[in-house]
């Protein structure tokens, strides 16, 4: 569990050229089209059909052409989360050729395209490192990482006093209505499973503490008889995969392949769900299963964030905007429209279940509307630029796997959720502090 990589890194530098990864961005633009016409396919609220299909396709090639900029952009924090809200955004201009709502879909798709342009701007170019005041030396820093193994437990006690069952997948939302946790614990929870377990895997992944290391992905998993959540439940296998892909390859491509490798697994196995010449006397059993991961990576992780899209710009085309009314501390200084939170009200109008929303949705369309969204996500991304710059100068591979779990957050929630209740300030406070030399090998 060293730095060490599989292969020289003559033959990484060769993989990472600015050629390689543009046919592997472009390569996943067209993955992520064909995803969606298999999730249409499963999924009512998506729509597909022949007669649009090339407007779809001019428009998601034209817009592809934006994924070129992460050939020629250095590895960070911002390139990780850049390329998966790339994903979204591409995939909710797909989405909006088909759609059904009625909104105006041409000003819907252009202003998401360049809000998607705007944030990449920020995240992708601003890596100035930030000069240090404070660095903790390698003896503090060790000691700091048991301390947030100390805090993890104690949160895992807490939650653990107001809710835990041991339920299947399937059986999750029987139950997710009746949890009752108070709000401090919900904070500390998002924090400590979102950032500081998954910061503290990176750091005893690399160090060799491979004791350490199966503890965290103990306590990572306990969280889920807490929450009863897909995302607790499947953390411990991201990380370790992320894990596994960084050794293989630089830090670039392992970010592009972390997105495109298992949603090209979803689509091959729906794919040969549908083929007859497999049906054996198990194939009940291995059609539902091949069913079930389709859902949860390429309709759950993926499409889902993108159709979210759709459904902010229709309700917002004919309701109030929300003027960030939404963040907790601003409802009692500003006149809200709304008394519940956005993920219910669209739950309550569409149907979907709890849908929180990306910082797209939520910071843009519902807080100012489709002609300011693109500045908010500017200043979206010149926040989440700060990332870039406490990281400077760590490995890139730690970056990577460190922040491995934030990116699948930034798709689901808006960034005021994001930066406090799942810590992302907190990871950036600990890069800024962390001593450049940790992972160095003693002599």
């Amino acid at each position: 569990m060293s730095e060490r990589s599989g292969m020289s890194k003559d033959a990484r530098g060769r993989l990472e050229s600015k050629w390689t990864i543009a046919i592997l961005v472009l390569l996943h633009s067209a993955l992520t089209c064909l995803s969606l016409i298999k999730v249409a396919a499963h999924q009512s609220n998506i729509h597909f059909s022949d007669d649009r299909v090339v407007l779809a396709v001019a428009v998601a090639a034209a817009f592809s052409l934006v994924s070129l900029l992460f050939a020629v952009a250095r590895f960070s924090f911002g390139y990780f989360v850049g390329f998966f809200l790339y994903t979204m955004i591409l995939g909710f201009l797909w989405i909006d050729v088909f759609s059904e709502y009625d909104y105006p879909h041409l000003l819907a798709g252009i202003s998401a395209a360049l809000s998607l342009l705007l944030f990449l701007v920020p995240v992708l170019f601003i890596n100035a490192p930030l000069r240090p005041v404070v660095v903790l030396s390698k003896a503090d820093f060790e000691r700091l990482l048991t301390l947030i193994l100390v805090v993890s437990a104690a949160t895992i006690a807490v939650g653990a006093a107001y809710n835990f069952r041991l339920v299947s997948l399937a059986h999750i939302y029987d139950y997710r209505n009746e949890l009752e946790i108070p709000r401090a614990v919900q904070y500390l929870t998002g924090g400590v499973s979102s950032t500081l377990l998954p910061f503290a895997f990176a750091c005893y992944w690399l160090l060799g503490y491979r004791w350490r290391v199966a503890l965290v992905l103990v306590l990572l998993l306990l969280f889920y008889p807490i929450t009863l959540t897909k995302f607790a439940f499947f953390t411990p296998i991201w990380i370790i995969a992320l894990a596994v892909i960084s050794r293989m390859f630089a830090a670039r491509t392992s970010a592009l392949l972390t997105l495109s490798l298992p949603m090209l697994a979803g689509v091959i196995l729906i794919s040969i769900s549908s083929a007859t010449f497999y049906q054996t006397a198990l194939y009940p059993i291995a059609d539902a299963s091949r069913i079930r991961i389709f859902d949860i990576i390429n309709i759950r992780m993926i499409a889902t964030a993108s159709s979210a899209l759709d459904f902010y710009n229709d309700f917002f085309a004919h309701h109030p905007l929300t003027w960030f009314c939404q963040i907790s501390f601003l409802k009692t200084a500003i006149h809200c429209s709304y008394q519940e939170p956005l993920a219910i009200v669209m739950q309550n109008t569409y149907g979907t279940g709890n849908l929180n929303a990306s910082l797209f949705a939520t910071e843009g369309i519902a807080s100012v509307g489709l002609y300011l969204a693109p500045l908010t996500a500017l200043a979206s991304g010149l926040v989440l630029a700060l990332g870039n710059r406490t990281s400077a100068g760590l490995s890139p591979r730690f970056v990577l796997m460190s922040s491995g779990v934030l990116p699948h957050v930034l798709l689901n929630v808006p960034l005021s959720v994001a930066m406090l209740t799942h810590g992302t300030i907190l990871l950036f406070l600990l890069w800024y502090v962390m001593p450049r030399s940790l992972f160095e090998r003693k002599s």
